[in-house]
């Protein structure tokens, strides 16, 4: 049996339908924290289970029977790693044999502008190694999804406006790590190791405006302003401050390359090329 973690999710959806791609209905199972709002996959004759990140008992019960478990992290950064250890402690007392967690590409352990989001998974790494349950890592790289929320709705008019520097990002589709989630998760021998999972071929921003003009037919440049100046335009145009220090963090660390690190790893999985940055920005920018 496989359970999927936070299976409402976009990413637990697109991984689920991917299993179901290579199972049957009965192999798969789908844990939320409310089961009424997951017809749509009970609907494919996907087992769905109650659980909860920060309910351990509810964690204990979901993972009966199951010995694959693809954990999705949680999105609640401050309360992370309190809720992963919840899940891998879990999964010990279920008797799961394998989990294969999504995490995230860094360039080291310290020092990053998103070290928040970075601490949580490490801590979830350490817990994982810690438990005795084979583990894989997914060491995910930036979302190209990402990018509309990072560019705003004017970006055609007013150009890429980002404190990214000239740093390099190896961008790559959820679509596209969803399934290679779920293929890990079906694979054999890839127990007890880190894959970073991103594409072969990193872009800056500068890079991103360069193809949304070539998209638009419009001169789109890129702005690389400090983060001070980032910030209070932010405020100014009416973006909550919460937002705004989130793209500037995520900017910055495009700046000095902890997104940077390219990798075949993603092709392989997949069999195929990986969705590529100017076919994404060409299909939410051209109308």
């Amino acid at each position: 049996m496989i359970l999927v973690t936070a299976a409402g999710s976009h990413f637990g959806k697109s991984s689920i339908d991917f299993l179901l791609k290579e199972l049957p209905a009965s192999d798969i199972a789908a844990m939320v924290r409310d089961p009424e709002k997951a017809a749509d996959i009970a609907a494919k004759g996907v087992e769905v289970r109650k659980g909860d990140y920060f309910d351990p008992e509810s964690l204990e019960k979901a993972f009966a029977g199951v010995d694959t478990l693809l954990f999705i992290s949680s999105g609640d950064i401050q309360q992370r790693s309190e809720q992963h250890k919840n899940v891998v402690d879990a999964a010990v007392k279920a008797g799961v044999k394998h989990i294969v967690y999504t995490s995230t590409q860094r360039k080291s352990e310290s020092g990053s502008p998103i070290q928040a989001v970075a601490d949580s998974h490490l801590d979830t790494e350490k817990a994982l190694k810690a438990s005795g349950i084979p583990y894989t890592i997914m060491r995910n790289t930036l979302y190209m999804d990402m990018l509309p929320g990072f560019l705003g709705q004017q970006v055609l008019e007013q150009g890429v406006f980002l404190p990214a520097g000239d740093g390099q990002v190896s961008f790559a589709a959820r679509e596209d790590m969803a399934e290679a989630a779920a293929r890990l998760v079906l694979s054999a021998g890839t127990e007890n190791r880190d894959i970073v999972i991103a594409s072969d071929e990193t872009r800056s921003f500068a890079d991103v405006a360069r193809i949304l003009s070539e998209i638009s037919g419009k001169t789109v440049p890129y702005h690389n302003p400090d983060v001070e100046t980032y910030l209070g335009t932010m405020q100014a145009a009416g973006v909550p401050a919460l937002y705004a220090g989130l793209f500037a963090s995520f900017a910055q660390a495009a700046a000095i390359g902890e997104f940077a690190e390219p990798s075949a790893g993603l092709k392989e999985l997949l069999g195929r090329e990986p969705l590529r940055l100017e076919e994404y920005l060409h299909t939410v920018y051209t109308k």
